[in-house]
């Protein structure tokens, strides 16, 4: 069945009717919201934390009369989605309830005792992007690893995988102490195919908590999403995850240009009007490296060159080059590699340029964060093949996927 939607300047557009799939929130308010009921709550959220009609999950559960709301606890940008990337937050108030806001990216990543004592019940209500390197899944992890510490019970109120249900790539590994941190927290694949709801599930039976402590978790579950659902067709608004994830789509760029970015040696579209959908640097053929990567004929996925001077941040006002990806088959193109053959081809092009040596060595630390292993850029640096670091880097990933899909909610 089809609609026409009517857009400003009158130009009609047809498309397919959207499913109308309902969140955790949705879900738990048509319900009366009586798993809440005598328990006071605590909320993990953000700005995207909301139901469809734009009204923060916050603002829902404080004006539930049978809902007693006590404390809200923040992720990284805030639990308005109001702080920059890796911009610290302390402890403050709600301006809106003027409940406490207790940060979780700020002196301390994991709930202390003394935050939660006030609390029976951890509620979670928070848009992931299907990465292992966005914090938010860190965060809900250290949160329930805390909360089976001190015997509080956690309810998970579940959104869609913007990247679908079936997409897992990236090595379920991290291979040291020192990679560990909320880029990298838990063994699981890059690409991780779950939910919020399904990934704690995950965790939790998986023993992947600290000393394989458990907790009791509940997960509302969503009403209509399908695996096989890109986010466009769940009907739902999607809102800025943060600063530079402006729409759903851009979690795709994400897992595709996101590690190279942890580099600083290539402008992936930060300071841009494309967030993570480029690849450039002064010294960058884009003609020819446009050309090299479409001749490489990968899987779902074309390359246009692209010249442009950043607004804002790293390289503001420096004259770039270099390509602009463009997804032509969500389902087929091997997202998380699709940088490395941009490093691959940019090499064969520009042998004088080892882009490991160009940046600083502290982002090499970082680079190997979020890939959960030194061993993709060492193996890497010495041929600058793709080849070379394929079955390290899908070391494993059809049993990840095998083991996940127990834990799965939708079909």
């Amino acid at each position: 069945m089809k609609k026409l939607l009517i857009l400003a300047f009158g130009i009609f557009i047809s498309t397919a009717s959207q499913a109308q799939v309902k969140t955790g929130i949705e879900v738990l308010k048509d319900n009366n919201f009586k798993v809440l009921e005598g328990k006071r709550v605590g909320l993990i959220t953000n700005q995207t934390g909301i139901d469809r009609n734009l009204k923060s999950t916050i603002d829902i559960l404080f004006e539930a009369p049978n809902v007693n709301l006590v404390a809200l606890y923040c992720p990284e940008h805030g639990i308005r989605g109001e702080y920059a990337a890796g911009e610290k937050i302390d402890n403050a108030s709600d301006k809106q309830t003027g409940l406490p806001v207790h940060s979780l990216y700020g002196a301390n990543k994991k709930p202390t005792p003394q935050i939660l004592k006030e609390v029976d019940v951890l509620v979670i209500d928070i848009q992931d992007i299907g990465c292992r390197s966005y914090t938010y899944i860190s965060t809900m992890g250290l949160a329930i690893e805390a909360a089976a510490e001190n015997n509080i019970e956690v309810i998970i109120l579940d959104r869609p995988n913007p990247l679908g249900g079936n997409k897992f790539e990236g090595r379920p590994y991290i291979d040291e102490p020192r990679l560990i941190s909320l880029v990298s927290q838990f063994p699981v694949t890059y690409v991780h195919g779950f939910t919020v709801g399904e990934l704690a599930n995950f965790l939790n039976e998986e023993g992947l908590l600290k000393n394989k402590i458990k907790c009791k978790i509940t997960v509302i579950p969503m009403e209509g999403w399908q695996r096989s659902m890109n986010f466009a067709a769940t009907g739902l608004p999607w809102i800025i995850s943060s600063p530079h994830i402006p729409r759903a789509t851009t979690a795709y760029y994400y897992a595709m240009s996101g590690i190279l970015g942890e580099l600083g040696s290539f402008n992936i579209g930060i300071g841009y009007t494309l967030p993570f959908e480029l690849f450039a640097a002064q010294w960058i053929d884009a003609e020819k490296l446009a050309k090299n990567l479409n001749d490489l004929n990968i899987a779902g996925v074309r390359f246009r060159p692209i010249h442009f001077k950043p607004f804002y941040h790293a390289q503001k006002d420096v004259f770039l080059h270099g390509v602009q990806t463009f997804i032509t088959d969500y389902e087929k193109v091997p997202l998380t590699l699709i940088q490395f053959y941009v490093l691959q081809e940019c090499y064969k092009l520009n042998p004088d340029k080892n882009v490991f040596e160009l940046c600083e060595k502290s982002r090499l630390n970082m680079f190997d964060k979020v890939c959960g292993t030194s061993k993709i850029r060492e193996t890497f640096s010495q041929t600058f093949t793709v080849e070379s670091i394929q079955n390290i880097w899908n070391q494993d990933v059809d049993a990840f996927k095998k083991k996940a899909e127990k834990y799965f909610l939708y079909k």
